[in-house]
């Protein structure tokens, strides 16, 4: 078994490294926020006094954190200095992809391994064990990483090189986020032609307009009773999260210069719901937004 840093013990945090414990790993954790270190402890994981504390003496580095300018600073601020040649780091926040190989670059000239693994499946996912993560590295460090990220998830995809995890998640997110606001404003016209939410529902997750959107994420309630609809939109994946990944997804379209019309649009429609009520509201919330914007005749 396995000696592991567990950094960034937030909402998906907490419940991978807790999911490790459980696999029989040695987790030491670390957050700077207190109510991440109380839910931590309270959940049986051993605090360290600092990320450097914890990596010290660890085989393996995982960082959960909000952004790349954090990953990049913990880096560069001692995080890879603390640790002994050949730590391996995993990398699961959801970064841009120069970021992702900014930091692999720096664990590299450290003398330590590095991959990238953001990960898909939200909290539920988290709690449940069943993340999908798309990882970016070479084969041998995929390979060292894979039983650990095996006790975290479900689904586990090497995707290709240092970066290209990350790649693979903007890509993924984008389509989600667009799928989204399809199923969103296909209920709203439903209600402004006359449908029952239940009767559309029963016609398109069964036609070729099913998604994940719309069987897992219905956004009224009522025909998917776990959907966050049915808890007043209580993320589930916040609004501001997705708002986050659709700027990163931007930033990508323009580096590459992609003809991605939809995957802008989205992006703008986000930023607006995650700028009001949406910022911590399920992102499935955006059909409230919907309509009301949406013209009547």
């Amino acid at each position: 078994m396995s000696r592991i840093a567990f950094l960034g013990l937030g909402h998906m945090g907490l419940p991978m490294a807790t999911n490790l414990v459980k696999a029989g790993h040695e987790v030491q954790g670390f957050d700077p926020v207190p109510a991440a270190v109380d839910a931590a402890r309270a959940a049986g994981i051993p605090i360290a006094a600092s990320g450097a504390d914890a990596a010290a003496d660890a085989d393996v580095v995982i960082t959960m954190f909000p952004a790349g300018r954090h990953v990049l600073d913990a880096y560069r601020g001692g995080l890879l200095a603390a640790a002994r040649p050949g730590t391996l780091f995993i990398e699961s926040s959801t970064i841009a992809v120069d970021e992702a190989r900014a930091a692999h670059a720096l664990a590299l000239a450290a003398g330590h391994r590095n991959i990238d693994a953001p990960v898909s499946g939200g909290v539920v996912g988290a709690e449940n064990g069943t993340l999908a993560f798309m990882v970016g590295g070479s084969d041998e460090d995929f390979a060292a990483a894979l039983p650990l990220l095996e006790a975290m998830g479900k689904r586990i995809v090497h995707c290709g090189g240092s970066g290209l995890g990350q790649a693979a998640k903007v890509c993924n997110n984008m389509v989600l986020a667009v799928s989204q606001i399809a199923v969103a404003e296909a209920f709203v016209l439903g209600e402004r032609l006359g449908l029952e939410h239940q009767a559309l529902f029963d016609v398109v997750s069964q036609a070729s307009g099913q998604c994940w959107s719309i069987t897992t994420n219905c956004p009224v309630p009522g025909p998917v009773p776990t959907s966050p609809a049915n808890r007043d939109y209580q993320p589930g994946f916040a609004g501001a999260l997705m708002a986050k990944d659709l700027g990163l997804a931007l930033q990508a379209i323009e580096q590459t210069s992609t003809d991605a019309r939809m995957g802008r649009l989205a992006q703008q429609l986000y930023a607006a719901y995650a700028a009001g009520d949406g910022a911590g509201r399920d992102f499935s919330g955006i059909i409230t937004d919907i309509r009301d914007s949406a013209p009547r005749s």
